[in-house]
Formats: C-alpha cells, structure tokens, sequence
C-alpha cells in the first residue's frame, strides 16, 4: 500500500461510518413514523487531483503530513440532502446533540450565500476513527443542503472545471439568477410542506397497501416487494 493509500485509509472509513450514522438517523424517523428531515446523504473522499489543486492554491507541499491534515479539512466529506430549508436547522442540531462527534466550526451559506450564489450549510467535524494503531481523529466536512440547492452546486461546479473558475459574465449571471430561482422554490416548498408531507405519507400508505400478495411453497401468504 503505498503512502496516498495509508494517509487517506482513515478518511475513507470516517466517510463509511458516518454515512452509516446519518443514514441511521433518517430511518429512526421513518421506524416512528415520522417524516425525516434528511432525504438522503452522500459522501467522498477527496480524488488526489483536487488535493494537489488545494495544496497549490494554499501553497503546501503535496504529500502525506500532519500539516495537509490540519489544513485542508474537506478531504473527508459528507452530504447531506433536505426536502426544505426548514429541514436544514433540525438536522444541525441533530448534530450538535451527537457525542461521537465534535463540531469546530460552522459556515452559514444559506442565510449568507456566496457572489456566486452557491447556497449550503458547512461545519467541519473532528471525528475519532478506531485504527489498528489507536484512535484517530479526522476532519470531515458534512454539507447540508435542499435537493435544488444541490443541483445548482452541482451544476456549478462542472462549469468551474470547463471554464477553471472563471466564466464569462453571461454564464455568471445566469448562474447567479438560477441560484436565486432555486431557492425562490425551496421558499415556496416550504410554505406547503405540510400539504406535501400529507401527500407523502398517502402515497407510502397507498403503496403498502397495493402490495400484491402471492402465495408460498408453504402456502402463508407472502407480501411481494414491487
């Protein structure tokens, strides 16, 4: 293995458990039959080409330290993706509440969003990893989101790599108006959340209930999955 694979082994796994972890929490919410505020979550591990990118743009030496770990606290990275930004502040406390976990810091941009209109909320995490060699505590960067608020960042930032962060005033503004669009929608989402969640759950109930039913080799009827 080499010493890429060694240093990055650890963000892997915190990347696993945590995925795990807050996945664990949206189904404690269905099991009580309540609605979750997360819709669903994704996670990476930063590719070695966007970590040679940030250690150039923060003048560090490319490979494996101490100081790489310390400085760049995204290499670990979760997402977390909400209905609505109602949704956004219950899962941050939900974080808040955790004791496997330790919040240093937090970056609030939904209710400041960038120039470029990207829109999240960002908190950095020191997470402890059980390694053969002992405990280790590893940064990761869990990002909470709305799904539309996801799918202009995702747009975004295929752009950045065509253009390499600097687009043309037309795309600028079109991205900065498609951002303000997005979330114009979210906003108005959350105005019938009740109603969608009502839709929701009717539709889950309906569905559950048009399960067809077969008949086993035993002859006990069997719910069959469609």
């Amino acid at each position: 293995m080499g010493q890429w694979d060694r240093f990055l082994q650890p963000y892997k796994q915190a990347v696993d458990e945590l995925k795990i972890k807050l996945k664990g929490i949206r189904t404690q919410f269905q099991r009580n039959n309540e609605t979750s505020p997360i819709e669903f979550v994704t996670g990476r591990v930063k590719p070695l080409a966007s970590i040679y990118d940030k250690t150039l743009s923060k003048g560090l030496v490319f490979e494996p330290s101490e100081r790489l770990a310390h400085e760049l606290q995204d290499i670990a990275g979760v997402r977390v993706m909400c209905q609505f930004v109602d949704d956004i502040p219950t899962v941050l406390e939900l974080l808040r509440q955790r004791h496997d976990l330790k919040i240093i810091e937090e970056k609030d941009y939904i209710t400041n969003a960038k120039p470029s209109g990207y829109r999240s909320y960002h908190i950095v995490v020191e997470y402890p990893v059980a390694t053969i060699q002992g405990e280790m505590i590893i940064l990761a960067e869990i990002q909470i989101r709305t799904l539309s608020m996801n799918f202009w960042a995702s747009i975004e930032h295929s752009l950045n790599y065509k253009y390499k962060g600097v687009f043309p005033s037309e795309i600028s503004e079109r991205l900065q108006s498609a951002a303000e669009a997005a979330f114009r929608l979210d906003e108005e989402m959350s105005q019938i959340r009740d109603e969608i969640h009502e839709a929701q759950a009717y539709f889950t109930e309906y569905k559950e209930a048009s399960k067809p039913v077969v008949r086993g080799e035993s002859g006990q009827d069997k719910g069959e999955n469609v």
